[in-house]
């Protein structure tokens, strides 16, 4: 006898519906070219507290859009000399979800779906480029790109996401005590309201 699969829920689609509208940048958004900053020391992608993480570097962009920079290293190795896919997309990832900094919205990657067009040597600087395209009740729509080098490079990945706008208390009933105690009681109030802004 075989195994019967449960039915699984149908996957989010990463096209903004027909009333989907704009994306709205906040009054109080850092100005353009402003770094951004680690949201969370921890973090895998931007903080600075993790000796083997990207250390990616953010910076507000116009309107809802941000560009970002990390260098591939050693550590991020997948095949030899060359990154790995899945750091690769957590670049990706972690520039996209820096977007909801501008909107001053906490959200979450729902779906994120990546293209990997060309390999990424290690020691090569990867500059990153996301923006916001839509936004439709709680879902924000977002894509980006990752090119080699600088502005100007070949794109060698590229990114289309859904993020779910969420409250606070997803990474209080979700996450563990002692970290989200530790960036509730930062006295710094930006960073203790950046400590939230993306996918954990």
């Amino acid at each position: 006898m075989s195994a019967v699969n449960p039915p699984s829920s149908p996957k989010t689609s990463l096209v903004p519906p027909p009333d989907a509208v704009p994306p709205v940048r906040h009054s109080e958004a850092p100005e353009p070219g402003t770094p951004l900053g680690a949201h969370y020391g921890m973090c895998f992608g931007c903080g600075g507290g993790q000796p083997h993480g990207l250390h990616l570097a953010a910076r507000a962009g116009e309107g809802v859009s941000v560009t970002a920079e990390f260098t591939v290293k050693p550590a991020h190795q997948g095949a030899p000399g060359l990154a790995h896919g899945g750091v690769l997309t957590t670049a990706l990832d972690e520039t996209l979800g820096s977007l909801g900094w501008l909107m001053h919205v906490i959200a979450v990657a729902g779906r994120l779906e990546t293209d990997f067009l060309r390999p990424v040597p290690v020691d090569t600087l990867l500059y990153l480029e996301a923006r916001t395209t839509a936004v439709h009740g709680r879902k924000i729509y977002s894509t980006a790109t990752g090119r080699i080098g600088g502005p100007e490079g070949p794109v060698a990945v590229r990114a289309d996401a859904v993020f779910i706008e969420v409250k606070v208390e997803h990474f209080v009933e979700n996450g563990r005590e002692e970290e989200i105690h530790a960036a509730m009681d930062d006295p710094d109030q930006v960073r203790r309201a950046r400590a939230f802004e993306v996918n954990p």
